[in-house]
């Protein structure tokens, strides 16, 4: 046992020396290796983030959205399909909603401008996000100019501001009065944008779906479902971007892995032939060269996760935060909460250090099973 020990000791000792001596070369590979750790890690950990933080804001969205469609277009529906729809079985409640786009040409960027359920907002008052906050350098008691569908100027009063947690969903979102909404884009009464529904039976909706889509055929559904899948798509769809870009990063540590596989370097194969000479068993060399990989992946793994965690939760992911989210002029700004999944890290693990120990073991394997004196000429 004591021998063990002493072989073991003598192994880590000459990996740690081994590293020393070829230090330049280790930094710069650890340099290298890091970098693809770090880029990699930040946009899997954004990825994940914001759809995490997506699907947390929408948990409170309606179950179901029914749009009435004209020619393939988003119109008006009547208020009237509120009672048609109430007869289905299973339905709890239909609400009609009203909401809109403005076009700001202050700025230049599109409002969403929604009557909001909550009786605070009274008439002449509005409810803003933190985009238009910036953009309009608005705060609370100053007043935005709307112009109305017939060119009448409206002067509305900024009452709040949203809070910075829902900036994702909400940075270009006025809550209006029902009144001022159609002082703004007119239109009559009978009618509102679409209808939200609450149902008995989650598993229903398709059922009830199926049974407004029949009773009134000039509708489109979107459940809430639908709603998540599409934010999971669009996210999934960016990164893959940002994989994309950076494959020439990839490619050029694949050759690197490969290139690693393919042999050992001159004074690599001389070391393990004095190795063998001295009385190394094979098992010694091949562990030795395990260590060493090991030593660089994992150094190059936690540091480049690391750096990765502070970039995407600390610095909003300052690098390629544009890519990721979206281009807008009233760019959401919001601090992802701070959330790794330990699939992620596995994924990341097995992506990037996995292959390269093997490269390094593989080779050292050829080396040290071939005869000593030979390797050394």
């Amino acid at each position: 046992m004591e021998k063990w020990i002493e072989r073991q000791r003598n192994v880590i000792d000459f990996t740690l020396s081994s590293l020393l001596r070829r230090k330049g070369k280790n930094i710069a590979l650890v340099s290298v290796y890091t970098f693809v750790v770090f880029m990699l890690a930040s946009v899997m950990f954004f990825v994940h983030s914001v759809k995490r933080e997506a699907s947390m804001i929408l948990k409170d969205a309606p179950e179901m959205v029914v749009q009435r469609m004209v020619a393939g277009r988003h119109e008006l529906i009547p208020i009237g399909y509120i009672d048609k729809i109430k007869d289905i079985r299973g339905v709890i409640s239909v609400k009609g909603r009203l909401w809109g786009y403005y076009y700001d040409p202050v700025v230049g960027a599109n409002y969403t401008l929604m009557v909001s359920e909550d009786s605070n907002v009274g008439a002449g008052n509005i409810v803003i996000g933190q985009g238009i906050s910036r953009a309009r350098l608005a705060f609370v008691g100053d007043s935005l100019e709307f112009r109305s569908h017939d060119g009448k100027i409206i002067n509305l009063e900024v009452k709040t501001i949203l809070s910075p947690e829902s900036e994702l969903v909400s940075s270009d979102l006025v809550l209006i009065s029902e009144n001022d909404f159609r002082r703004l884009f007119g239109g009559s009464g009978d009618y509102v944008t679409d209808l939200t529904l609450q149902v008995k039976n989650p598993r229903e909706l398709s059922t009830i779906a199926l049974k407004i889509s029949e009773i009134l055929p000039d509708t489109r559904l979107i459940l809430r479902d639908e709603i998540l899948r599409t934010y999971d798509a669009v996210f999934n769809w960016r990164g893959g971007m940002m994989i994309v870009i950076l494959l020439g990063t990839l490619l050029a540590f694949i050759i690197f892995a490969w290139d690693k596989a393919s042999g050992l370097s001159l004074e690599e194969r001389k070391e393990i032939g004095i190795l063998k000479a001295i009385g190394w068993e094979t098992s010694d060399v091949i562990l030795m060269k395990f260590w060493e990989g090991m030593v660089v992946s994992l150094t190059s793994f936690l540091t480049g996760a690391l750096l990765a965690y502070v970039h995407v939760f600390f610095a909003s992911s300052a690098l390629f935060e544009p890519a990721l989210k979206g281009w807008a002029v009233l760019y959401p700004r919001f601090k992802p909460i701070p959330f790794i999944d330990a699939s992620q890290l596995a994924a990341l693990f097995f992506l990037t250090v996995v292959p390269y120990t093997v490269a390094t073991i593989i080779p050292s394997w050829r080396a040290a099973t071939v005869d000593p004196d030979s390797v050394m000429r």
